[in-house]
């Protein structure tokens, strides 16, 4: 008698013909996404010199208009930003603009007790890093194409991962206990089996996070729909211009950077790094980044913009005041990369991935099996 098509296998043969179809593409995003987590943290870890600088006992770092002043001199650039942190072995990081195309500029990192160029933010795996970023996001392939087709294959991994959590619960619940561990002392297959199956459950949550958050970068309406629903704007905060100053007196001096700090802590009275942006023209407000630092720190910001001549404050946007919805929103970065909470979730993201990587590989090894477990049927049938 011929079983019955039951929900179950629907299930099953979506789960397996999907991950057939993706399987390679969704092997390469993971993988990459995995080198790519700790990117900066090898960066630092093959040019230390780069990263950290001798504090002089007794010796405040020097004025960061001293600091800019020297930088742009050497580099025959203009500072658009400067980034402080409060580590005092660490260097400061000072942005210069050598063009006005050029948007981004170039990151340098700055001895603040010597006024010393200890490199940029180019290093020597940077290359590598920038093509596990390009295979991550478009396959190296031409952007609109690659992007639509990780954005396809990101929705599949999205449906892998809900039917395999279907699939993952057994007929019976008292069989559940089966499906939370690896059986290590099993045949080989079995322990593929579980390596698929445990581990895809135990990952499922931080897995599905990076899915929904990752199709933001690929498709506008995926990204426009999301908005909708939270009730703000996905990416809203980019290329923001800062506020406009309303009337600008002649020959008044601006504000130096330590007394924009000093400012910003009246305000953001903690302890944190800072990111400041130097107006681009007379009208620019001055804008400060404070950010929380740690393993275990959230990544996000508070901002603050400021008449850079009077000091008063324009605005302030606090990270805490925000409601659920918006804190969300500006978090979707770190969400997708591991970075909201610091070291510590970007280890977890890490393994993650690493499993992830691994799944359309155990995935495929099971199928194969199963074939050739039809086969070996057929054939005792054929002979009996």
């Amino acid at each position: 008698m011929k079983k019955k098509y039951s929900l179950r296998k629907f299930f099953n043969d979506i789960h397996l013909w999907l991950g057939i179809a993706s399987g390679i593409v969704l092997f390469i995003v993971c993988l990459s996404g995995t080198l790519y987590t700790f990117h900066a943290e090898v960066e630092e870890m093959l040019e230390p010199e780069k990263y950290r600088v001798e504090a002089p006992k007794n010796t405040a770092p020097m004025l960061a208009e001293a600091l800019l002043s020297k930088v742009q001199e050497e580099t025959g650039g203009t500072a658009s930003a400067i980034s402080i942190p409060r580590d005092p072995h660490r260097p400061y990081r000072i942005t210069i603009k050598k063009s006005p195309k050029d948007r981004r500029g170039t990151a340098y990192y700055v001895d603040p007790y010597t006024a010393e160029i200890k490199g940029t933010s180019k290093g020597p795996a940077s290359e590598f890093f920038m093509t596990m970023f390009r295979l991550h996001r478009w396959l190296l392939m031409e952007q609109n194409t690659g992007r639509i087709i990780v954005g396809i294959s990101t929705i599949i991994f999205a449906v892998l991962l809900i039917t395999g959590m279907v699939l993952w619960f057994p007929k019976r619940l008292k069989n559940i206990k089966q499906g939370l561990k690896v059986k290590t002392n099993g045949n080989w297959k079995r322990l593929n089996h579980d390596l698929h199956n445990t581990l895809g459950f135990y990952t499922f949550p931080l897995l599905l996070v990076m899915c929904l958050t990752g199709l933001c970068w690929s498709f506008g309406w995926y990204r426009d729909g999301l908005s909708s629903v939270m009730g703000a704007k996905v990416f809203g905060g980019r290329g923001a211009k800062p506020t406009q100053i309303e009337q600008v007196v002649p020959d008044t001096p601006a504000r130096s950077v330590a007394q924009l700090i000093q400012l910003t802590d009246e305000h953001l009275p903690y302890t944190g790094d800072y990111n400041i942006y130097l107006p681009s023209d007379p009208q620019s407000a001055a804008v400060v980044y404070k950010y929380q630092t740690g393993f275990f720190a959230l990544s996000a910001y508070d901002k603050a913009e400021f008449n850079p001549y009077n000091g008063h404050l324009l605005k302030l946007d606090k990270f805490s005041d925000k409601a659920l919805n918006e804190k969300i929103v500006a978090t979707i970065k770190p969400l997708h990369t591991g970075e909201i909470f610091g070291t510590f979730s970007k280890i977890l993201y890490f393994i993650s991935c690493l499993i992830a990587t691994s799944l359309p590989v155990t995935g495929t090894i099971i199928w194969i099996n199963k074939l050739k477990k039809k086969a070996a049927k057929k054939k005792k049938a054929v002979v009996s």
